[in-house]
Parts: structure tokens; C-alpha cells; sequence
């Protein structure tokens, strides 16, 4: 007869609990991501911060091209004080090389879902390799953020700051801006 377990007893499942486990932290993690899908901005009021993340190479041989993107979506931000259609706008750069030579899927994917999870994110600018882009794209796409590829910080900021300017008085301001970028 096996012996009762005490409330202090730790617990040591074997490999059937395994599949349990994973099927528990995939729910989990689905419901956080669309939780953060359905927030993107929904009744943004006027001075909110609402936020663009931008993925780029910030070490190894493309970090001068990564950093110029950063600074340059910077810069076009700036030339409105930070500001459009009574919003404050804030770019946050994220390093897709995880210090590392080149970019790395556990970095492109780490950004993408700091992305999703934020509910202030309006817009994601990422990656200059067009291969971490298709890595990155299926995660912020499914939580509801437009993504831009391209080699122009400053363009790409440009687009999606016309984007937030033209959605208006929307109820989501995330799927308006989505709707609006997915138009050009």
C-alpha cells in the first residue's frame, strides 16, 4: 500500500506528467499572448504612451547598420517631439544578436514576444536579415502588431507614425494601425 504524501513531501513526477506540464505552460502562454492582443492600445486616450520596438543587430558585423536603423527611427521621432495625433510616442531598440555575431533565434523571438506582451505596442520594426524577420512576424502578427522590414529606420518610423496619425478616434488603436500599414 503506497504511503500518503505530506503537505512538505516534494514532488518528483516521471515522464508522464511531462506531456501535462507542457500542455499546461502552452495554455498559459497562449492565453497571455492573446490577452496581450486584445489590449494593443484598445481605449488609448489622449498624452498616452503607445510604443514602437525595433529589432536590430546591436553587436557583430551588422551592428553599425543596426544602430544607424535605431538611431535613425529615433531621430524621425524626435522631429515631432516625440509626439503624434496627441500620442507620446516612444521607440524602444532591442539587440537581435543576444551579443553574439550575427542574430539568433532565441534573441529574435525574445523580442518579438517583449513586443506582443506590451499592450502599448503599436508597431514593430525588425529585422535586417529578411530570414528573422519570418521568425519575428508570425509572433507579433498573432498578437495583432504590424511589422515593417526594412533597411531605413527613418521610413519605416515615418510610416508608422502616419499610421497612428490616421487612425483616428479608434477603439484599437494596435488594429487600427495594423489596418492602416497593411493599405501601403
Amino acid at each position: 500500500m503506497p504511503r500518503p504524501r505530506s503537505s512538505s513531501a516534494r514532488y518528483e513526477g516521471g515522464a508522464a506528467d511531462r506531456p501535462l506540464r507542457l500542455a499546461t505552460v502552452l495554455i498559459v502562454s497562449m492565453a497571455l499572448l492573446v490577452g496581450a492582443a486584445g489590449c494593443g492600445g484598445e481605449g488609448v486616450s489622449e498624452g498616452a504612451t503607445v510604443t514602437v520596438y525595433i529589432s536590430a543587430p546591436l553587436h557583430g558585423a551588422q551592428a553599425a547598420a543596426g544602430k544607424a536603423m535605431c538611431a535613425a527611427a529615433r531621430r524621425e521621432l524626435a522631429r515631432d517631439g516625440g509626439r503624434t495625433a496627441g500620442l507620446r510616442v516612444r521607440a524602444v531598440c532591442l539587440d537581435d544578436t543576444g551579443g553574439r555575431r550575427s542574430w539568433s533565434l532565441a534573441a529574435v523571438g525574445a523580442n518579438a514576444r517583449r513586443a506582443a506582451e506590451d499592450s502599448t505596442t503599436v508597431g514593430y520594426i525588425g529585422e535586417l536579415d529578411p530570414t528573422a524577420t519570418r521568425f519575428s512576424r508570425s509572433i507579433v502578427e498573432s498578437a495583432g502588431i504590424a511589422q515593417i522590414s526594412t533597411l531605413s529606420g527613418r521610413a519605416a518610423m515615418a510610416t508608422i507614425l502616419r499610421a497612428i496619425g490616421g487612425a483616428g478616434d479608434s477603439v484599437s488603436l494596435r488594429e487600427s494601425v495594423r489596418e492602416e500599414l497593411s493599405r501601403r
